[in-house]
C-alpha cells in the first residue's frame, strides 16, 4: 500500500469517526480550582483580545472610511461600529455555543446558550474553562474568540460600500454570522468538527475569517451591482491618512489576532507574532515594487494594501512556519492579492468596492494552500497535508458564497438591498443617517 493511500484512508477515517461523535465522547468544557489557571497566559490573552478588538474599532473603522467618498465616510465607519454591538449579543445568546461546545461535525449544541454553565464560584474558588483553552477562565475565551466573530462580517462591508441600506445590511449580518461563520468556525477550529478532525490547519482564521469573509464580500457586490458611474467617474478617497491610521491598527492589532491564537504566553506565540510581523513587511514591499514596476509610481494605499495581503496570508500559517515560510508566504500575497484587486477584479465584473475579495479572499486562499506547503511540524507539532488545505479552503469559498447568496436573495425580496439613485448620489451619510462632513 502506498504511503498516500494509507493517508488517504486514515484521513477518511478520522473523518467518519468525527461524524459519528456524539457530545458525550468528546471533551467538552469544565469546571476546575483557580489553581489551575495560568495567570500568564490569562495576561497575554487578555492584551490579545483587546489588540484584536482595536483592529475592528477603530482600525477597520478607519481603514474603510478613508477610501470612500466624503459623502460616504460616516455611514462606512458606522457598518464596523454597529456590527461590533450586534455581533456581541448574538455571539453570548448563541454563537459561541454553536461555535465551540461539542456537537456534530457540523454544528455545535445549544450547552452555552446564554453562556449558561460559565462560572465564576468566589467563593469556592472554581470557574470554568473551555475544553479548547483548559488555563484561561472560559470568559476571556468567549470575548477573545468574540473579537473574531465581530471582524469576519465587518469585513465584507468593504465590498458594497457606498450602497447598501443600513438595515438590511444589519439584517444580513446577523444572518450571515449565525448562518455561515459560526458552522464554519465550528468545522475548522472544534475538534470535533469535520475539517479538524481532516487535520485542516487555519492557526488564527486564514480560512474561517478571511476566506470566509471575502467569499461573502464578492457575492454581494454582485447582487448589489455597481455604484452608480462605476468605471466613468473618478472615485477619489476621501482621506488616505485615515486609511494609513487604520492598516497601522490593523498591524499592530494583528499580533493579538495571531500570537493570541496560540492562547498562551510561550514560545509559539513569539514565533506567530515575528512570522507576521515578516510576512506583512514582505508583502507591502512586493506590492510596492510591483506597482513601480507597472505604473512608475508607489502609493500610499498601495503600501497599506499590500501590508494588509500580507497579514490576511500568513493568519493561516503563522503557528506552523519559519521566517522562511514567512517571506515565502508574504511574496506570494503581495504577487496575487495585487493581481486579485486589478486584473482578477476585472476578469470577474464586480464592484469590489474596497477589494475584501481581491485582498481577504485572494489572501486567505493563498495562506491556507501555502501552510500545506510551508507548515513544520517542529513547530506547530503537527502534520500538514496541501490536500486537506485546499478542500477547506474551497469548502469555505463555495458554503460562503451560496448561503450569502440565499440570505442576500431573501433580504431582496422583503427589505430590498440598495439604497435609492437619489440616495446614492447625496450620499449615504446624509441621506441615511441624517449626518455629513462639512
Amino acid at each position: 500500500m502506498s504511503n498516500s493511500t494509507a493517508f488517504s484512508r486514515a484521513r477518511f477515517a478520522a473523518l467518519i469517526a468525527c461524524f459519528a461523535a456524539t457530545s458525550p465522547a468528546l471533551a467538552q468544557p469544565s469546571t476546575v480550582g483557580f489553581d489551575q489557571i495560568s495567570a500568564g497566559d490569562t495576561a497575554w490573552m487578555l492584551s490579545s483580545t483587546a489588540l484584536v478588538l482595536l483592529m475592528t474599532i477603530p482600525g477597520l473603522a478607519l481603514f474603510y472610511a478613508g477610501m470612500v467618498r466624503k459623502k460616504n465616510v460616516l455611514g462606512t465607519a458606522l457598518q464596523s461600529f454597529a456590527i461590533t454591538a450586534l455581533i456581541t449579543v448574538l455571539w453570548v445568546v448563541v454563537g459561541y455555543s454553536l461555535a465551540f461546545t461539542p456537537g456534530s461535525a457540523f454544528i455545535g449544541s445549544l450547552d452555552r446558550f446564554l453562556l449558561e454553565g460559565m462560572v465564576y464560584l468566589k467563593s469556592s474558588s472554581q470557574l470554568s474553562v473551555s475544553h479548547i483553552a483548559p488555563t484561561i477562565p472560559e470568559s476571556v475565551f468567549v470575548m477573545f474568540q468574540l473579537t473574531f466573530a465581530i471582524i469576519t462580517p465587518a469585513l465584507i462591508t468593504g465590498a458594497f460600500a457606498e450602497r447598501m441600506r443600513f438595515g438590511s445590511m444589519m439584517v444580513f449580518m446577523a444572518l450571515w454570522s449565525l448562518l455561515v461563520y459560526v458552522p464554519v468556525a465550528h468545522w475548522v477550529w472544534e475538534p470535533g468538527g469535520w475539517l479538524a478532525a481532516m487535520g485542516a490547519l487555519d492557526f488564527a482564521g486564514g480560512t474561517v475569517v478571511h476566506i470566509n469573509a471575502g467569499a461573502a464580500g464578492l457575492v454581494c457586490a454582485w447582487m448589489l451591482g455597481p455604484r452608480s458611474n462605476f468605471g466613468k467617474d473618478a472615485f477619489l478617497p476621501y482621506n488616505l491618512a485615515l486609511t494609513l491610521t487604520g492598516a497601522s491598527l490593523l498591524w499592530v492589532g494583528w499580533f493579538g489576532f495571531n500570537a493570541g491564537s496560540a492562547v498562551a504566553a510561550d514560545g509559539r506565540a513569539g514565533m506567530a507574532m515575528l512570522v507576521t510581523q515578516v510576512a506583512a513587511a514582505t508583502a507591502a514591499l512586493v506590492w510596492m515594487a510591483v506597482e513601480w514596476l507597472t505604473r512608475s509610481r508607489v502609493t500610499l494605499l498601495g503600501a497599506c494594501s499590500g501590508a494588509v495581503a500580507g497579514l490576511v496570508a500568513i493568519t493561516p500559517a503563522s503557528g506552523f512556519v519559519n521566517v522562511v515560510g514567512a517571506l515565502s508566504i508574504g511574496l506570494a500575497a503581495g504577487l496575487f492579492c495585487f493581481w486579485g484587486a486589478t486584473g482578477l477584479k476585472r476578469l470577474l465584473r464586480a464592484d469590489d468596492s474596497l477589494d475584501v475579495f481581491g485582498i481577504h479572499g485572494i489572501g486567505g486562499l493563498v495562506g491556507a494552500i501555502l501552510t500545506g506547503v510551508f507548515a513544520d511540524k517542529a513547530i506547530g507539532g503537527v502534520d500538514s497535508h496541501l490536500g486537506v488545505q485546499a478542500l477547506g479552503a474551497f469548502a469555505t469559498l463555495i458554503y460562503s458564497g451560496v448561503v450569502s447568496f440565499l440570505i442576500l436573495l431573501l433580504i431582496r425580496s422583503t427589505m430590498g438591498l440598495r439604497v435609492t439613485p437619489d440616495q446614492e448620489r447625496g450620499g449615504v451619510d446624509l441621506a441615511l443617517h441624517s449626518e455629513q462632513i462639512i
